[in-house]
């Protein structure tokens, strides 16, 4: 199935009832708990990772190897959120290799009405952006805590990322060229992020953000 960005057209933070696996482009949004400032700082405009951010950042970019139904395209890890855009490129059930392979255990195997596999090989179901991205959660907080124990990165308070997520289903071209710039010039708006624990204004309850890009 080829992405379609006419069909996704919502806005609120989760679609009651939407398969989140069929084929799309998807903007992401993983913030830290309590907004711990957790993977590096942000000097002149630019993201300078810690040794825990670059972890981060290569197991979003392993991603694909675990879920061979998916691409990546833009992404940034700041001090305390990432920003990505994931891209299911297709919605049909995939072969009999280790979907989420390191990252999560594999789906349960699709059986025909008699209970044997179709075909006589294991068939597992597309994994659901909420898949993707729990098991990048899942990982990096096994390797963060490792981190912790083992190198004195900065402690967390309960768990490293927030329970939820937030995302986003690209519609058009142009939602998703101006998401691409939102995420890479994200470090040189770090002074007005809303994510910005010192960004005053952001913990205002009568702050409103200036718009963002996916909200057209």
């Amino acid at each position: 199935m080829k992405y379609d960005p006419q069909k996704h057209h919502r806005r609120s933070v989760r679609l009651k009832g939407y398969d989140y696996s069929q084929a799309g482009a998807y903007f992401i949004t993983v913030c830290t708990q309590d907004r711990a400032c957790l993977f590096g700082d942000v000097v002149d405009g630019e993201m300078r990772l810690n040794e825990a951010g670059r972890m981060v950042s290569d197991k979003w970019h392993a991603l694909p190897s675990g879920f061979p139904n998916i691409d990546l395209d833009a992404f940034v890890v700041m001090p305390n959120h990432v920003h990505g855009i994931i891209v299911i490129t297709h919605a049909d059930s995939v072969g009999a290799g280790p979907v989420g392979a390191g990252l999560v255990p594999a789906p349960v195997p699709m059986a025909t009405p008699h209970g044997a596999t179709k075909n006589g090989a294991t068939t597992r179901v597309a994994p659901t952006v909420g898949d993707v991205v729990g098991a990048f959660k899942s990982t990096t907080t096994v390797l963060y805590i490792r981190g912790v124990k083992q190198s004195g990165w900065p402690s967390f308070h309960g768990r490293v990322w927030q329970r939820n997520y937030y995302e986003h289903i690209i519609r058009n071209d142009e939602s998703l060229h101006r998401i691409r710039e939102y995420i890479l010039n994200n470090p040189l708006q770090w002074a007005l992020d809303r994510q910005n624990p010192n960004n005053v204004a952001a913990t205002n309850a009568s702050y409103r953000p200036r718009a963002e890009p996916w909200r057209i």
